[in-house]
């Protein structure tokens, strides 16, 4: 899911956001591509990631907002995205260097701890997650406004410990939710592939060898064209399956396809490279 502003209004703290958000996109996506190792391309992305906050903070500081209605959309919407990286690949880390080695039942049992985890947390803030949830917004200026926060709208600890020039009562919690979903999304690919690996009917493992951005703009051909569910399901889910059947990591898959678009020359060069071989292929058998 993108979270790049998409208010009509296009302000100087928009523009900034969204290019700072490209710009953490673009660099993690080209790690999530040169880093096979997983640990050490979370220990790349989590500096980039501190450094886009920090440049953020610089500009918030610097410039203020220029009402009410800005200063909430930024610690509601835009914040948070970025604050989210930042404890998903922390979590994912610590999920990974601790990851134990053992059969299936083992490793099923570590990642359902860790989802069972996430529940506590959503069950401990069920009514902010109904609030977020819902798009309410009646709440947003004792949430969303710099020094409103009310301590008996279950406020974390983290709260107190931080600088209040740069957090709200919520804006932490709304991060944490976005990670969340990530977090929950990725312990869920481990149980999927825990059982895949374990199973003795999946005798073939097939691995995608090719380029990321090749699979990528294969897939998004074939939901371009509907073939899946009658062309009735989002791009997600397919890019899930793909990730699953063929072991890989496609990271931010969006992205790639922007990156795509904005090719001068032969956008859909791995469609054109398979219709090339495929050709060959027929010729040769018919000995042409």
């Amino acid at each position: 899911m993108k979270y790049l502003c998409t208010n009509k209004e296009n302000s100087p703290m928009d523009s900034f956001f969204n290019d700072t958000l490209n710009k953490l996109e673009t660099a993690i996506n080209g790690l999530e591509i040169e880093i096979e190792n997983p640990l050490r391309r979370i220990e790349a992305v989590i500096p980039i990631v501190m450094q886009s906050l920090s440049k953020l903070k610089g500009y918030v500081l610097k410039t203020g907002f220029s009402n009410e209605d800005e200063e909430i959309r930024f610690f509601k919407y835009q914040k948070p995205v970025i604050v989210a990286k930042l404890i998903y690949y922390n979590a994912v880390y610590k999920i990974e260097a601790k990851k134990p080695h053992g059969r299936k039942e083992v490793l099923e049992n570590y990642f359902n701890s860790k989802l069972s985890d996430l529940k506590t947390y959503f069950d401990e803030n069920a009514s902010f997650y109904s609030y977020y949830r819902t798009e309410s917004t009646h709440l947003d200026e004792t949430y969303f406004l710099r020094g409103r926060h009310n301590i008996k709208l279950g406020l974390d600890t983290y709260y107190f410990e931080t600088d209040h020039n740069f957090n709200t009562s919520h804006d932490y919690k709304v991060a944490k939710i976005i990670a969340n979903d990530l977090i929950e999304e990725y312990l869920e690919n481990q149980l999927f592939k825990t059982a895949v690996n374990d199973s003795p009917k999946n005798p073939t493992k097939l691995n995608w060898t090719g380029n990321k951005s090749a699979l990528t703009e294969l897939i998004y051909a074939l939901h371009s064209q509907g073939i899946f569910n009658n062309g009735n399901v989002d791009i997600k889910p397919i890019v899930t399956v793909f990730e699953r059947t063929f072991n890989v990591d496609l990271g931010d898959f969006y992205h790639t396809f922007l990156e795509l678009k904005a090719r001068k020359i032969n956008r859909t060069k791995f469609l054109d490279e398979l219709k090339e071989s495929l050709t060959k292929r027929m010729d040769e058998q018919d000995g042409i």
